[in-house]
């Protein structure tokens, strides 16, 4: 039988599926990719029924009681199959339940998540379009992967492009730095994921370069394989949220030996004289140099004073990843990094300055995309209620409450219904057990999604999303190199809906099916999408695109580019033309702002701010937990998959720590270990390796949360059990994961298969 090739792309790359009989045979990478990820070969685990949602259900007391059922029951109760017909009513009917008798603020489309890359079937999307036609919703702002970091530096540069894809691009990098030290790191582990897909995949090469032309690179980070070793980087290994003492401590020496760019300051920045008083110490009356960072960091005193000095002597770049801003205090880093720029006084230079994200996602760095990015409407929103991204377990748990976030005042609305649509906050929130408290809270919750993730298994109503593999659609972001065609490989699995259909079912029932769907069908939607995009090439930048046959045909069409992009260079040549949108129109070092706020967590200037929990107030058998992106799937996704099987060990993740920790703590290559926090624990295996620094351990992000009961202990290896689940400032609100002391052990007693126990939970809570 023939074998059919479809052009496809997720979140990892771009590649064709290749089919025979329904049956997916073979995956192959995108041509003109340099270094396609091996993730892709794994969506073949999107066709198994196993873990899918194949029909939509009701949990059984919600079935019988509604809004009025005994909450604590989700994750217990058994789920009723229902028709499509009967969910989409109960779907419509708690909607306007909610909405007539207590506001649309008390419905939180939280729909946050990474199911498609597709710009169609966008499942947050639509399901904020769908509620704008309706009275709105509460959202979020921001993200779990960078809130804090892009709500400081809105504030004090005046926008997030620089770390979000708009920092200098690496090519600048490779041609122009002498000096690089990348905080927290730049590794093709991370670089391998994007948003709305990427077809070329170039940190590699760019990193190749740069160890060609022997580039002086340094990495300060706790783990030696945040960069690949073949770039031949001198290995910091910094305490764990430290990273500000040490960018305080190198400006500190810069004072000292009054090599700072004066003259940069005077024109670019604002209170920059506030920040060297702190530096000098004459607020707190301790000096920030190289003695004070070492006794903070763990550095040596001597190599800071040597990098201060080559920091203004060389052409210099500060590289900052996203991980850095995931902690308490999370703000500072990413301030602290701006204002030890501003003192060099190369921002806007070639190669020099300071940049957020690279490597974070795989756009970050990469050439920038000039046109834009298909997309289908949200509608206006209709209200302004919002939370800070993860703040969900304190809005569930204080309805009414008071918080705050970019120097406002805000209150937590009393959320009665949660419509997720396309993610897994049993995978990325922190604390999860607190969160299992929250989540029983709400009246009502509604899951949409193609997979039985551990919050499907918390539903009260599920509706049966399919896979990308399973329908039509497009793919491209801001950061995209391409826009990239998706087609249909494989029949529906069960009775799986794509989500544009589903929500046109929904809105169907709420009286506005027709403004939803603008008459348009799904191939009718991709045209229009990618017209869109045509034309504003055209008409904006003079960028001729292919027609949309021929993109669909040959399942890709390339974008208008910019490459050797320096970041802020027109504002460096001309500050009075190119203001900033801040309060100064120049670079912040010191905020009147956050001055008259006068947080204690976020003061006025860049500032080291000891976090809640780090290894300078652990005790003697704790560790520093790192929670990073894993290597072989994207967040919770395709867990089962083949690369991520390759990264487990025993069928449990592995937990990676160094010889004289495992030595200290009795603890041998290969055991079954135990690791807990105040916040709960989990299992996995123990890995000894020599590229975790002494006092840490990792365990990376996306084990599928399996429990007997809540608050018991996960045989998988999910971190967010062990994490604290508080904002990383009252000005920022991000996540703090990577703040977080655990203690870990062996584990002696009998422990099951995660996986195979996890298959048993979801068989028992289906009738059939």
């Amino acid at each position: 039988m023939k074998v059919e090739r479809y052009a496809h792309c997720s979140h990892w790359g771009a590649y064709s599926i290749l089919v025979q009989n329904n049956e997916i045979v073979g995956i192959e990478p995108f041509e003109h990719d340099p270094a396609p990820s091996p993730i892709i070969d794994s969506v073949r685990e999107w066709a198994r029924s196993d873990r899918r949602i194949t029909q939509p259900m009701v949990r059984s007391g919600w079935l019988q009681s509604r809004e009025k059922s005994d909450r604590s029951r989700r994750g217990e109760d058994q789920f009723i199959p229902v028709t499509w017909e009967e969910v989409t009513n109960l779907v419509a009917d708690e909607i306007n339940r909610v909405s007539s008798n207590y506001g649309n603020e008390a419905i939180f489309a939280g729909s946050y998540g990474w199911t498609s890359c597709g710009r169609l079937h966008h499942a947050p999307s639509l399901l904020k379009r769908m509620l704008n036609l309706v009275g709105g919703y509460t959202g979020h702002v921001d993200t779990y992967s960078i809130a804090a970091g892009p709500t400081i530096l809105r504030h004090v540069l005046g926008d997030d492009a620089a770390c979000t894809g708009g920092s200098s691009t690496l090519d600048t990098v490779v041609e122009h730095t002498e000096t690089l030290i990348v905080f927290g790191g730049l590794s093709p582990r991370t670089a391998q994921n994007e948003a709305g897909s990427i077809a070329k995949h170039s940190l590699e090469s760019n990193l190749r370069k740069i160890a060609a032309k022997n580039i002086k690179v340094i990495l300060v980070s706790p783990l030696r394989d945040d960069l690949p070793e073949w770039v031949g980087a001198d290995w910091w290994p910094i305490r764990p949220n430290t990273d500000t003492a040490l960018m305080l401590g190198l400006a500190g020496e810069i004072l000292k030996s009054d090599s700072h760019d004066k003259a940069f300051l005077d024109r670019c920045t604002s209170g920059s004289d506030d920040f060297i008083n702190y530096l000098a110490g004459k607020k707190d009356c301790q000096y920030k140099d190289a003695a004070w960072a070492s006794s903070i960091t763990g550095i040596e005193q001597q190599s800071i004073r040597d990098l201060a000095k080559l920091l203004v002597s060389s052409r210099s770049m500060l590289t900052l990843s996203w991980s850095l801003q995931r902690a308490h205090h999370g703000e500072q880093p990413y301030w602290a990094g701006l204002a030890l720029a501003a003192m060099v006084g190369q921002i806007g230079l070639p190669g020099g300055g300071v940049g957020y994200g690279y490597a974070s996602l795989g756009g970050v760095g990469a050439p920038i995309s000039l046109s834009k990015s298909p997309s289908i409407s949200q509608f206006k929103r209709r209200i302004s209620s919002f939370i800070p991204v993860a703040r969900i377990s304190d809005m569930l748990l204080n309805p009414g409450a008071d918080f705050t976030y970019d120097g406002k005042q805000q209150v937590y609305p009393d959320i009665r219904l949660v419509y997720w649509a396309g993610g897994n906050p049993f995978h990325h929130h922190q604390d999860l057990n607190r969160l299992d408290v929250a989540w029983k809270k709400p009246e009502t919750i509604i899951v949409q999604d193609p997979m039985f993730t551990p919050t499907a298994l918390r539903a009260d109503i599920l509706l049966p999303a399919n896979t990308s593999i399973e329908r039509n659609d497009i793919a491209a972001s801001k950061r995209s190199d391409y826009v990239l065609a998706m087609h249909r490989a494989i029949d529906t699995v069960g009775e799986s809906k794509s989500d544009f259909d589903i929500f046109d079912a929904v809105a169907k029932k709420l009286g506005v099916h027709d403004e939803f769907n603008e008459g348009r069908n799904e191939i009718d939607w991709l045209r229009h999408m990618y017209n869109e995009t045509r034309t504003d090439a055209f008409d904006r930048l003079g960028f001729e695109m292919v027609d949309f046959d021929q993109f669909w045909k040959q399942g890709y069409a390339e974008c208008p580019m910019r490459s050797h992009h320096t970041y802020l260079r027109e504002f460096r040549e001309s500050p009075e033309l190119h203001q900033l949108k801040t309060e100064s129109g120049k670079i912040v070092l010191n905020s009147s702002v956050l001055a008259k706020l006068q947080y204690d967590d976020c003061l006025s200037h860049p500032a080291w701010l000891e976090p809640a929990e780090w290894l300078g107030n652990a005790d003697a058998t704790q560790l520093h937990l790192i929670s990073n992106q894993p290597a072989g799937r994207l967040h919770s996704q395709l867990e089962t998959g083949q690369a991520s099987l390759q990264m487990k060990r025993n069928g449990r993740e592995q937990a990676k720590i160094n010889a004289g920790d495992a030595r200290r703590l009795s603890i041998n290559d290969g055991d079954i270990v135990k690791l807990w926090s105040a916040r709960g624990a989990c299992l996995a295996t123990a890995t000894i390796v020599d590229t975790v620094s002494s006092g840490v351990v990792v365990l990376p992000t996306g084990a599928w949360l399996t429990t007997t009961a809540q608050n018991s202990l996960d045989f998988a290896g999910n971190p967010n059990t062990l994490t604290l689940d508080i904002g990383s400032s009252k000005f920022g609100q991000g996540c703090v994961a990577h703040t977080c002391l655990v203690n870990i052990a062996p584990y002696n007693e009998l422990a099951p298969d995660a996986m195979e126990y996890y298959k048993n939970l979801v068989d028992s809570k289906v009738v059939a």
